[in-house]
């Protein structure tokens, strides 16, 4: 994966620090091996290089800080593969419970009793703990033709999303002074994580959505659908619209207190509601304590987490400053040196 100017000055800064870490602790390589019996400790005697691979799979919103992360992480550790891909929230933990990968992205939490996440994982012995790495904001979007969705109200988004919505929805059904066109829908595929954050704060249940609309686990597919046609909506992660904002328009949401645009402020503090929301990792903790490369990479995904999340190619907004060290401190409880 090649490496964008202002990554690879990120990039840099990172080796730089590696390079004064291994000096200070007398010529202790930057890249620490698991030692016998725990996990890998970053002090101590000269250790080797890094090697081995790692398999990250799930949440397409998730997906553009993952493959940040593992970019930079290569920079100082280049014998570690990593592959980054994307099947949906729901899709990831399919194949993270069945031991397929190391790291599941999730733009919601597992679903602990679900025969596929939660009771797969412990029938098949997979350890995780859940790690906050950044906030989004569900965003809304239209094409920028459209001058009169600015605002929705959540009753609105259910109208047009919701399972009683008909199959032939026109604008102005939604609001009367709305145009009399056809409202064409896409939105993200069953197994997204988006998807099932979206149906149970905006429809009121988990799953309950339209079937009147185009669904895709890719997210650039969703912003194509809109970008292309003056009367289409859909909904995704807030990184792909900061991605493509010359494309698509967001549309401020009424949660109940006056419209808000999702804005990194709005979705920080909490006041673009109820769309705000956490984003995850789920490591496989006992991979971790078996593998050094997978241990210091969740180490050093946390602790630039915050950097690479709000990256302007990216667009997310950073875990603050406490909840984010809380997130270290549970992952080396979970797999402690």
């Amino acid at each position: 994966m090649s490496i964008s100017t202002p990554r690879r000055l990120v990039a840099c800064a990172v080796a730089a620090t590696f390079a004064f870490a291994a000096c200070s602790s007398g010529g202790a390589s930057s890249s620490p091996s698991k030692p016998a019996g725990g996990a890998p400790s970053s002090a101590g005697a000269s250790r080797a290089p890094l090697t081995g691979s790692i398999v990250i799979d799930g949440s397409s919103t998730v997906l553009p800080i993952s493959e940040a992360v593992a970019e930079e992480f290569n920079v100082v550790n280049p014998g570690v593969d990593i592959s980054v891909k994307e099947s949906g929230t729901g899709g990831g933990f399919t194949k993270f419970c069945a031991d397929e990968t190391d790291i599941n992205d999730a733009s919601r939490p597992i679903k602990p009793d679900d025969a596929k996440e939660g009771a797969a994982c412990k029938a098949n012995n997979v350890s995780y703990v859940q790690l906050q790495v950044a906030i989004d904001g569900l965003t809304v979007v239209v094409n920028p033709a459209n001058t009169w969705a600015t605002c929705m109200t959540l009753a609105q988004l259910k109208a047009i999303y919701g399972p009683a919505s008909p199959e032939n929805l026109t604008w102005n059904q939604v609001d009367p002074s709305w145009p009399n066109q056809p409202v064409v829908r896409s939105m993200p595929g069953a197994d997204s994580g988006t998807f099932d954050y979206f149906t149970e704060v905006v429809n009121g249940k988990v799953d309950e959505s339209t079937t009147h609309a185009q669904q895709s686990e890719d997210d650039n597919v969703l912003v194509s659908t809109v970008a292309g046609n003056p009367n289409a909506i859909s909904y995704f992660g807030y990184a792909y619209y900061v991605q493509n904002e010359t494309k698509v328009k967001a549309v401020a949401v009424d949660g109940g207190k006056g419209c808000v645009a999702p804005t990194p402020t709005t979705i920080g503090d909490g006041t673009y509601a109820p769309l705000s929301r956490p984003l995850y990792i789920y490591p496989n903790t006992g991979n971790a304590k078996e593998s050094a490369a997978l241990y210091e990479f969740v180490n050093f995904y946390l602790e630039n987490a915050a950097t690479l999340a709000t990256e302007p190619t990216i667009g997310y907004v950073a875990v603050p400053e406490a909840p984010a060290a809380q997130q270290l401190a549970n992952w080396n409880t979970a797999v402690p040196e």
